[in-house]
């Protein structure tokens, strides 16, 4: 037996079979878009550990950022002794973000954890208790973040009672007939029939849905819900745990839509690889919880917080967010010439704004009809020649690219022969 195979069977018998893992790896080391298993064979990563890794593994500014902070001090809580990563980071956050005015920061572990202390600020900050939030939506594995996620499998069955006062939208998705003004009819049925505006807190959207399928939220959708928010006294926050820090060709991926949100969630690539998340949002928002009432023992570890600092410099200094919109043509063009040829599986509406770039494995040439069946032969294909890939989408159908920004063209190139193969249909 090899050593990936051993400790594989290991994981088997001390993991409990919910914690699910994509790829039968066990990985021993990574560099940037690269890693090595437990037996020394190599695999692209576009996977990016679920877009965390958008400054790649291992980058030594960012490695050299925690060894330094690792000779100062790894913990006090941040509620209990106040530091200077943690101050620095939230004033680089607040000037980075999307909000005209003053911004304050609070910091967390995980994305779940960003997106349910945004609803607890929302709540504290209106008075109201409801949450509205789009089918195909993710926001976290908690009860609250359940609750919001708009898919039932694999994330909520058997988990409930989930908590109420939370409700879903249909977000638009034209291949699957579904368009602005469906989502926004919607919308005004739910504000007749089950919750009033006025007991809405906030109006939760993903500017790029994640594991619904890399689906844009439209810019006639983000400003109507702007214009709606502004009317009743709704906030909106702007989910940004997968399309943060440079992934859409922008810093943030709102910022296609050409409006501000009230809130942000941040997560996942803000610390390269470390656990980090946050909540951006307008001072007077973020003012509303009582002392004490938001926090938690890890949240914003310094040591985290250090390399969260290392990557915005990282981000800046290689000129990522331009990076991401040429990874992003080069993926597109690709992906545009496989979806003509007839020797290949058929696939189509290859989407994506900078480098979040996705596309469908169909049921026939030419058509909507989504086929996850072939998408999952097409990610183990590719792993079994050495490219890392993930799927997602509500059927299945989609495969995501979310190789780091840092990945050089020649390797980008690489895993794209290795995805040509995979998609022949041989």
């Amino acid at each position: 037996m090899s050593q990936n195979a051993l400790l594989l069977s290991r994981r088997a018998a001390a993991v409990p079979q919910g914690v699910a893992t994509a790829t039968p790896l066990f990985a021993e080391r990574a560099e940037n878009a690269e890693l090595w298993d437990a037996d020394g064979a190599r695999y692209i990563d576009f996977a990016g550990g679920i877009a965390v890794l958008n400054v790649g593994h291992c980058h030594p500014r960012v490695i050299a950022a925690v060894r330094d902070q690792l000779d100062r001090y790894t913990h006090t809580a941040f509620q209990v002794v106040a530091y200077e990563p943690y101050v620095a980071l939230c004033e680089r956050l607040n000037a980075l973000a999307p909000i005209a005015g003053p911004a304050k920061t609070i910091l967390f572990t995980t994305g779940a954890e960003a997106v349910e202390n945004a609803v607890k600020i929302a709540r504290a900050a209106t008075g109201r208790p409801g949450v509205i939030a789009f089918g195909g939506g993710f926001h976290g594995r908690t009860l609250l973040t359940m609750a919001m996620t708009g898919k039932v499998l694999p994330y909520k069955r058997s988990f409930g009672p989930l908590p109420g006062e939370v409700f879903h939208l249909p977000f638009p998705i034209a291949h699957y007939g579904v368009g602005v003004e469906d989502s926004l009819r919607a919308l005004s049925l739910l504000f007749a029939a089950d919750i009033e505006p006025s007991r809405v807190a906030a109006i939760i959207v993903e500017p790029v849905q994640g594991e619904g399928g890399f689906h844009m939220a439209p810019p006639e959708l983000l400003q109507a819900l702007r214009r709606i928010c502004d009317e009743h006294g709704i906030l909106l926050i702007a989910d940004e745990v997968q399309t943060g820090f440079a992934r859409t060709g922008r810093m943030f991926g709102i910022e296609h839509g050409g409006i501000e949100p009230d809130l942000m969630t941040v997560a996942k690539s803000l610390a390269g690889g470390f656990p980090l998340s946050g909540v951006i949002g307008r001072a007077d928002i973020m003012d509303a919880a009582q002392p004490g009432g938001l926090g938690g023992t890890y949240a914003g570890s310094p040591v985290a917080c250090a390399a969260a600092l290392a990557v915005l410099d990282v981000i800046e200094e290689e000129g990522l967010v331009a990076r991401a919109n040429a990874i992003g043509e080069r993926l597109r063009t690709t992906l545009e010439a496989f979806a003509a040829r007839n020797d290949l599986l058929p696939i189509g509406h290859v989407r994506g704004p900078g480098a979040m770039v996705a596309f469908d494995l169909l049921a026939a040439r030419g058509g909507d009809e989504p086929d996850g069946a072939a998408a999952k032969r097409v990610t183990a294909r590719a792993l079994e020649r050495g490219l890392v890939l993930l799927s997602c989408g509500i059927h299945g159908e989609t495969i995501r690219l979310l190789m780091p920004l840092t990945a050089s063209d020649a390797v980008i190139d690489e895993g794209m022969a290795i995805l040509e193969e995979a998609l022949s249909a041989l």
